[in-house]
């Protein structure tokens, strides 16, 4: 008897301390000055993120009177944002979703309550003005639109779902839709493709899960996800054939589950988190096969409560790590914030500075300040080089397939790209991709000794030819010599890009102020009339004074 309770001691101990290389990820909230600051972040109470990232741009969906508009900041953009700084305002209803497209990070999509899909460029240095030209205006759908969905290969596809229990596939490359899915009979709650965009998993307000091929608009499998009431949301685990769900009970207890895509009957798994009221959103990460889980908490929480946010976990981030095996998913950790959050957007994976050892970055929407705060969730590494073991190849920003070759029926996995070189290592090998982070120096190019590298460089020159100038002495100045010889260096280079940088800081500058002068020209003619009409009550009242 002795002996059995051992065993069963040492089997709870080997369980209680599982090896894994990100048993001690930990999340990295950005200093005040690392935030972006005065942004009025809208208080719709849509279930969607409010908020999209890429490696240039920060989207941002904001409260306005009329209409719909978010903000569109460059990455580097943090700190207190101006007053009035320029929006997209094209839609004439408030704006409930908002995706970047994965393989050109100028266009952004958006979906408003106008039961309308847009397509808009943002240029790379911001916007300027205010933008209200579209791209692509896509109209399809009856009612207002709460979802939108990029392909994960395929260049020009998007899925919106709306609230007339329709999904629509476009091809916003000629701007007309591929399929028309009609088999929910409710409000669509969330959209998750799989790795290749063959399928597409759903939840629905009449508590199923459903797989579905998205090109014939068949649904492969379906089965009842959650008992609670509120949303559920639905994430695919990579190429495991698996599916995560996030929803709640029948008691209101929050809970997440594991479902094979073949067989939706019953779940592989089903684990309670808490008793939370806010609605649960999950983001995997396919290179390391790791899911967030981040709740979203009220909007409008007394100071005695916070407390009571920081245990319940409206602002926390969990974080567990996907097996093949029972129980599918390995508790790491949690990240630990007082504040909830209304909308939680991330960075994708080529945009992660991998000096640091940052697998994933989330950007919060706070619920009760407006702020959008970067948190970097970070592997602890003394050493600075690079960590091949944290970073395999990741999705490249360039499709794998084409519409048309997508639409025919053809799927394809995305092309992949290096984290340590940016350069692509499938399909495409000769593109380079542009990198979002620092050069990582290869060994061959610093093992080379000092002296080995100045013979180099000294045997290149003397190889170059000379070339001679024939114009008269007098024609050369001291200051014409000086600048034809500057005019191929670096030095010279890096002048010319930052002079054209700050001619356009300039001229964004001046036209700011244009536009204060004239609102200021307007308000002393309002006060010079004013004061006219002013003068002459005076003068009358007077006149009829003496009159009396």
């Amino acid at each position: 008897m002795e002996l059995g309770h051992r065993l069963l001691a040492l089997q709870l101990w080997f369980r209680g301390v599982r090896s894994s290389k990100f048993r001690h990820v930990y999340g990295v909230p950005a200093k005040r000055e690392g935030c972006y600051d005065n942004i009025k972040i809208t208080k719709n109470a849509h279930d969607s993120h409010f908020c999209s990232i890429n490696p240039k741009f920060v989207a941002v969906v904001t409260e306005v009177a009329g209409g719909g508009t978010f903000l569109v900041l460059p990455i580097s953009s943090t700190g207190r944002l101006d007053f009035n700084s320029s929006r997209v305002t094209g839609h004439r209803g408030p704006v409930l979703d908002i995706k970047w497209n994965p393989f050109n990070d100028n266009i952004i999509a958006s979906c408003s309550d106008d039961c309308t899909v847009k397509l808009w460029h943002i240029p790379d240095g911001g916007l300027v003005t205010h933008l209200n030209e579209w791209l692509i205006d896509l109209h399809g759908h009856k009612r207002r639109v709460g979802h939108i969905e990029w392909h994960p290969t395929a260049e020009n596809i998007l899925v919106s779902a709306g609230f007339d229990h329709l999904m629509i596939v476009w091809d916003v490359g000629s701007g007309e839709a591929v399929n028309v899915i009609d088999c929910h009979p409710d409000v669509i709650f969330s959209m998750s493709f799989n790795r290749d965009g063959s399928l597409i998993a759903t939840t629905c307000k009449d508590k199923k899960l459903r797989v579905i091929e998205p090109r014939r608009g068949i649904v492969l499998s379906e089965g009842v996800c959650h008992a609670g009431t509120k949303a559920c949301k639905v994430v695919f685990l990579g190429n495991s054939g698996r599916l995560l769900t996030t929803g709640f009970s029948r008691y209101s207890d929050r809970q997440y589950a594991v479902w094979s895509q073949s067989d939706l009957s019953s779940p592989l798994c089903i684990e309670t988190i808490d008793s939370s009221s806010g609605v649960l959103f999950p983001y995997y990460d396919h290179d390391t096969r790791i899911v967030f889980l981040a709740g979203k908490g009220d909007g409008n929480i007394p100071l005695h409560l916070v407390l009571f946010y920081r245990e319940t976990g409206d602002g926390n981030i969990r974080y567990y790590e996907v097996a093949d095996q029972a129980p599918w998913l390995h508790y790491l950790n949690q990240f630990l914030s007082g504040s909830p959050q209304r909308g939680l957007g991330f960075m994708p994976k080529r945009g992660c500075d991998v000096a640091q050892c940052e697998i994933f970055r989330f950007y919060k929407l706070h619920a009760t300040k407006g702020i959008c705060e970067p948190i970097s969730m970070v592997v602890p590494r003394k050493s600075d080089q690079f960590q091949e073991d944290l970073y395999p190849d990741t999705a490249a920003p360039i499709p794998a397939l084409t519409a048309q070759e997508w639409i025919s029926g053809k799927n394809c996995h995305p092309v992949l790209m290096s984290m340590q070189t940016g350069e692509t290592v499938r399909q495409q090998p000769s593109i380079m991709v542009k990198k979002h982070k620092p050069k990582v120096y290869q060994p061959a190019e610093i093992s080379l000794p000092a002296a080995h590298n100045n013979n180099t460089k000294k045997f290149a020159f003397l190889s170059q030819e000379t070339v001679p100038d024939y114009r008269p002495v007098d024609v050369l100045s001291e200051k014409s010599q000086k600048t034809s010889s500057n005019q191929s260096t670096k030095f010279y280079q890096i002048q010319q890009m930052f002079g054209n940088n700050r001619a356009g800081q300039l001229q964004r500058a001046y036209s700011r102020q244009c536009e204060e002068l004239k609102l200021l020209r307007k308000q002393l003619t309002n006060r010079d009339r004013r004061i006219r009409e002013l003068e002459e009550q005076v003068s009358k009242l007077q006149q009829r004074k003496h009159i009396k």
